[in-house]
């Protein structure tokens, strides 16, 4: 049986899985482990592949590279990760990415992580997925970008999610390094667009590196046609999810700073320009708590901007560092907040709609939803 921390799966969307299910669940939340969760039809925008190895692999590829685990086998190493997933700020949680970028610098191993990722989310019940990777990290350890991306696209496309069908990979640059550095990774991201590439991303520490320092990278990549979206609002404020949005990203990584201006009336303005952009929240619940953004599941904000209309959907952010996964996730919500199975179905909706992968791929994937509910197909 699957741990946390591994976050493989053993099935995906039960046939038998319908309407009646549904109701079943917003009777009753689930336990953790329960498999009607699981069976949930989900869709992944928002996974680190530097953040959701499987510990078996980052193990095998830490003992080939000759490089020291912070623990000698599967179980321990689960147990190192699960005792360091409460980071308590989004600084420290971004620590324990230095070990995995150093396990994964080989396009061979690029190449499994990516194929591994995309086989638990397909195993957790998504119909279509987008993973995310700051590649030029890769050059310190000898890999060049274009290497990197190359791949990270192929494991994708030996996937049970093929790539640009129910897959794509986004181009991440580190905010906090130099522009010139997000230009690099900007040119990087337009080379491959059109070869699975589906978007570009600013990740990393976000207090002190707004995005209006990268403004002309982001514009370049909006000039070429390439989608964004950027980390904002989850360890700095509100304003910077307008920001983000006025750079031109369509969607935002996190986001649950927004809830300050929900609650109070002299920013009220910050959220009524979030729904007017209508801008699409990938809210990481488990891992917000992890970093500090919130103080328990309980009391994450998913639930107040759910309920004041913004678009959003729920996602693991970092399966292997949060040692959690998709269905987790969605369990952990229904047992602890007020939010039944139809609100996650119609966050998989919305986030299917808002994916950056070619519309009639994101048409199959709302098609996919209905026909794991035992639905007719909805309209989009």
């Amino acid at each position: 049986m699957a741990t946390n921390c591994e976050a493989s799966v053993s099935s995906g969307p039960s046939a038998g899985w319908h309407l009646a299910s549904i109701r079943a669940m917003n009777a009753a939340p689930s336990p953790t482990d329960d498999p009607a969760a699981r069976a949930l039809p989900k869709v992944l925008l928002h996974e680190h592949l530097d953040g959701g190895l499987r510990v078996q692999t980052l193990l095998q590829l830490l003992q080939g590279r000759g490089l020291a685990a912070p623990a000698p086998d599967v179980a321990s190493l689960e147990a190192w990760f699960s005792a360091n997933a409460h980071a308590g700020s989004l600084e420290k949680y971004l620590q324990g990415f230095a070990l995995t970028v150093a396990a994964m610098a080989s396009p061979a191993a690029m190449q499994r992580v990516a194929r591994e990722a995309a086989e638990d989310a397909r195993a957790d019940g998504a119909v279509l997925a987008e993973f995310r990777i700051a590649p030029l990290l890769f050059e310190a350890h000898g890999v060049s970008g274009e290497a990197a991306v190359e791949a990270l696209l192929q494991g994708l496309q030996d996937s049970p999610l093929p790539l640009l069908q129910q897959s794509g990979l986004i181009v991440c640059a580190m905010r906090h390094l130099p522009p010139a550095e997000t230009e690099r990774a900007a040119k990087l991201a337009i080379r491959y667009q059109h070869l699975g590439v589906v978007g570009f991303d600013l990740a990393g520490p976000e207090a002190g590196f707004p995005p209006s320092h990268h403004a002309a990278s982001l514009r370049r990549v909006r000039d070429a046609g390439l989608a964004i979206t950027l980390h904002a609002g989850e360890a700095d404020s509100a304003q910077r999810v307008l920001e983000s949005g006025r750079l031109g990203a369509t969607r935002i990584g996190h986001g649950v700073r927004l809830v300050d201006a929900l609650n109070d009336p002299r920013q009220r303005h910050l959220m009524d320009e979030a729904l007017a952009l209508g801008l699409h929240l990938e809210v990481c619940p488990t891992s917000n708590v992890h970093t500090g953004a919130a103080s328990s599941i309980a009391s994450h904000p998913i639930t107040a901007l759910w309920h004041s209309g913004l678009s959003l959907s729920y996602h693991t952010d970092n399966r292997l560092m949060s040692c959690i996964s998709h269905s987790q996730e969605a369990s952990e919500l229904l047992r602890h907040t007020p939010l039944t199975a139809t609100d996650l179905v119609a966050m998989a909706r919305q986030a299917a709609k808002h994916s950056f992968l070619p519309a009639a791929q994101r048409q199959a994937a709302l098609a996919a939803i209905d026909a794991a509910l035992g639905q007719a197909p909805a309209g989009a």
